[in-house]
């Protein structure tokens, strides 16, 4: 099949599929996706969970860090190739019912949503925690209800909005890490004390247990089993593919933010680490206060320690802001094809989703009302908020494989901006994600004694399956909408020889804006 064939054959469902478009404003420039692309980068994970694996891990955890980071660009490159073959904010949802099929978009966008759902909980509990390091006596409820209504207002504006929240964000968190990398080099380079520990890069090695601990409490396979940790520190990188269809040029931007990826992980998350561990002895960092404070704290500047405090909140504010953006669009796209309420399909004259967004912001404050009230079962759900991280970044790696596959057979044209080292990247990537699912499961069932508090291993091990079956039940009852909706063609768009439906297909049988928009 030639090129020309193959354009002539993408036309009629390409129609279908850019309906998801319709009512979004381009207005994200060009810093606004450099930003949001930093940000994605740059989070608590970094600033806070670090620490706990640097005391459990030793300097190893550079590796880890390294490790998952080339995991990472694969990952964007991946998604890179999907979003100049075809920008949309239904993003993966919208991928994934092109490649595999409207039960697979199904899947898809609920598990998506239940990852920031649960996330976006997770991080309101954390801006009340932070905020009571100033003010100990403000109730915790205040604070979730003001740092909601902050990054709600902002997102019921535009898109714009909220990529200028993400801009300053990003502007702060840089520049958080960039002093801390001008000061860390400083004093590693010169060779001073902190306290009483000489800093200095030998400390990769004569740290207690050297690079690579495995003797008393460590494990000679902990670096390899952290890994499962430090990939939900990258989790929100994917973000640049929901904010495609609203880029003022995704040809362009997308790529540069893709390909700086790998650079930022570099500068901002092995270097970072690399200097930790020059500075102090691993074990004097500990989990729930963040290294960079423990770091200034003892060079006797708390000033920059509140600092880094403020950067905290920054960065949950942030999680938040991209959780409401990213969910109101996938919901938009779920709802277009009878997948989601009606009412997630209702947008604002800016453009704005705004009926998923507020639907994802009372979740949000039910979800904190209930870690207040009962922290150990919100510890299951963060677990599966987890499960949707790997199920999302495995979606990606699945669909750029279909894609270059249909490519490959000349049933469509090629992405401008192709995954390299096809299809081996993305089949890494898959393995690697399973193997991390089964680092979960070990990790949890070492983290305790007694069999009720292994929780990551009960949410592997029992989680998924129920997680499995309360999605099976919920597309028996979707299914029959969206087979009237679609007027049963719910397969993928493509087959190996072209439009699964045939060229000549009517574009409107396809729509899944079809019958009504409902705005």
């Amino acid at each position: 099949m030639t090129q020309d064939e193959a354009t002539t054959k993408t036309q009629e469902p390409q129609h279908s599929l850019d309906a998801e478009q319709v009512g979004y404003k381009q207005t994200l420039q060009s810093r606004h996706v450099q930003m949001i692309a930093i940000g994605g980068a740059i989070g608590t994970g970094l600033f806070l969970g670090s620490a706990s694996r640097l005391h459990s891990t030793g300097p190893a955890l550079l590796f880890s860090y390294a490790f998952v980071g080339v995991i990472a660009f694969f990952l964007m490159r991946a998604l890179g190739e999907l979003v100049l073959h075809r920008p949309t904010s239904g993003a993966f949802v919208s991928y994934m019912r092109e490649f595999y099929g409207e039960k697979w978009a199904y899947v898809t966008g609920w598990m998506y949503w239940l990852n920031w759902a649960l996330t976006g909980i997770a991080e309101l509990s954390a801006v009340g925690l932070y905020i009571q390091y100033w003010w100990p006596q403000m109730p915790t409820w205040a604070t979730v209800l003001i740092a909601l209504a902050v990054v709600l207002a902002i997102n019921l504006m535009s898109a714009r909005a909220f990529g200028e929240f993400e801009f300053w964000a990003a502007i702060l968190k840089v520049g958080a890490i960039v002093i801390f990398l001008a000061v860390g080099l400083v004093v590693v380079i010169g060779g001073f004390s902190i306290g009483t520990h000489k800093a200095g890069f030998s400390n990769l090695w004569s740290n207690p247990g050297g690079f690579w601990p495995a003797s008393g409490d460590y494990t000679w396979y902990g670096p390899i089993l952290v890994m499962s940790g430090v990939v939900f520190a990258y989790a929100a990188i994917e973000m640049v593919g929901v904010a495609a269809g609203e880029m003022a040029n995704s040809e362009k931007e997308v790529p540069k933010a893709v390909n700086a990826v790998i650079y930022r992980i570099a500068i901002f998350y092995c270097g970072s680490i690399l200097l930790l561990v020059s500075m102090l002895p691993t074990t004097e960092y500990k989990s729930g206060t963040s290294p960079f404070v423990t770091i200034f704290d003892r060079m006797g500047l708390p000033w920059i320690s509140t600092l880094i405090q403020a950067v905290l909140i920054v960065a949950a504010l942030s999680s938040l802001n991209s959780g409401l953006y990213s969910t109101g669009r996938v919901l938009r796209s779920l709802g277009m094809s009878k997948q989601a309420p009606k009412f997630t399909l209702k947008m604002s004259a800016s453009g704005v989703p705004w009926a998923g967004i507020v639907m994802t912001s009372v979740v949000f404050v039910l979800g904190a009302a209930l870690n207040a009230w009962v922290p150990d079962a919100f510890e299951i759900a963060l677990e599966a908020a987890a499960i949707g991280v790997l199920f999302t970044w495995a979606t990606i790696f699945l669909c750029q494989l279909r894609l270059r596959s249909l490519v490959n057979r000349g049933v469509i044209p090629a992405s401008p901006f192709q995954m390299p080292g096809h299809p081996y990247t993305s089949i890494i990537g898959l393995v690697f994600l399973g193997l991390v699912l089964i680092g979960l499961a070990v990790s949890g069932w070492q983290s305790s004694p007694y069999f009720g508090h292994k929780v990551t291993f009960l949410v592997v091990v029992f989680g998924i399956p129920i997680l499995a079956v309360l999605l099976a039940l919920g597309w028996k009852l979707v299914e029959p909408a969206v087979i009237a909706n679609t007027n049963g063609r719910i397969k993928a768009v493509w087959s190996n020889d072209g439009p699964t439906y045939g060229p000549n297909v009517d574009p409107d049988d396809l729509d899944p804006a079809k019958p009504s928009e409902g705005n």
